[in-house]
């Protein structure tokens, strides 16, 4: 039931207005008691839309009509399943930058980033891609990250950018065009603008590979912070991270975060990264909560196409 009521809302609050393949599919599985079942074999965050959903993109695999998808779940399961338990949901969406830069910018610089949960590292790079907030646009060359961005001035500068650095159980490698093939698989099925996007961004960062670590955001997040050059102030930030890992190690990592030198930028789901209080968002949808060390900002979508800051 917990499964086919996480489908039903992802449907609704994740791929309304945005993907309607999603839309449909996930309304589709959330009824399918023989794929909730084979779900309900996995741990409960390996049952995840997204990882589903993308794992069958991966394989060559459809998901446009849900009688295919399903006929062609139940088949390949066991291929399937073996790369659901050994993947995970890494969206490495350049355009999360848009609604991180309006920080960054602000921040004393140089800044030195190390972002938690990097995948392949594409949201290292705020100070090479361009920006157009409506009318204003900053930067130039490719990909062009566009945002909606109303109560806040978009920047007027790039940030300053001398080292960048990435933590994960499992980074991604731009060079590597398996890696790369799942970043794509991840894009859902109508955003041809993001799977452009991801390819500029990948030739951005395959230019000057990010320093990425194999490690747990917790127990190996202090040693990374400290090769972090002492004339730069420190960054740690994360996007769509922590709803992987408990709640006790959501606590530990807020705990360790708030120990290091320089700044904490947090772009997480209310319900994962929890505030006091908090403002109506704009509408009923999936919203993160952009927030500079412990204190929310703006509701942000998860993309990055918009930022709404609380004033």
């Amino acid at each position: 039931m917990r499964t086919a009521i996480a489908y039903a809302e992802f449907a609704a609050r994740e791929a309304h207005g945005v993907s309607p393949v999603y839309e449909r599919l996930s309304y589709a599985v959330s009824r399918d008691d023989t794929i909730l079942d084979l779900l309900d074999t996995l741990p409960p965050r390996k049952r995840q839309p997204n990882l589903l959903f993308g794992v069958v993109r991966f394989l060559g695999g459809p998901v446009e009509e849900p009688a295919e998808f399903h006929n062609y779940t139940v088949a390949n399961w066991s291929a399937i399943v073996a790369e659901m338990r050994a993947r995970a949901t890494q969206t490495n969406e350049a355009g999360r930058c848009a609604v991180l830069l309006p920080v960054l910018a602000a921040l004393p610089q140089p800044l030195a980033l190390l972002e938690v949960g990097a995948a392949a590292g594409l949201c290292l790079y705020p100070d090479r891609y361009a920006y157009r907030y409506g009318q204003h646009a900053i930067g130039s060359g490719e990909p062009v990250l566009e945002c909606a961005a109303s109560g806040v001035a978009p920047p007027t500068v790039l940030p300053e950018v001398v080292w960048r650095a990435g933590l994960d159980p499992n980074p991604l490698r731009v060079t590597d065009p398996v890696d790369v093939a799942w970043l794509d698989a991840l894009i859902w099925p109508e955003h041809t603008n993001r799977r452009a996007r991801l390819r500029a961004a990948v030739s951005v960062a395959a230019a000057e590979p990010p320093l990425l670590v194999r490690g747990d955001l917790v127990d190996d997040l202090p040693a990374l912070a400290a090769r972090a050059p002492a004339d730069a102030t420190l960054v740690v930030f994360h996007t769509s991270v922590l709803y992987q890992v408990s709640t006790a190690r959501r606590d530990a990592f807020t705990a360790a975060v708030r120990e290091l030198p320089g700044h904490w930028v947090a772009n997480e789901a209310p319900e994962v990264l929890p505030y006091e209080t908090l403002p109506k968002p704009p509408v009923d949808a999936l919203h993160n909560v952009l927030a500079l060390d412990g204190t929310p900002l703006a509701w942000t979508r998860s993309h990055g196409q918009q930022i709404t800051w609380f004033g």
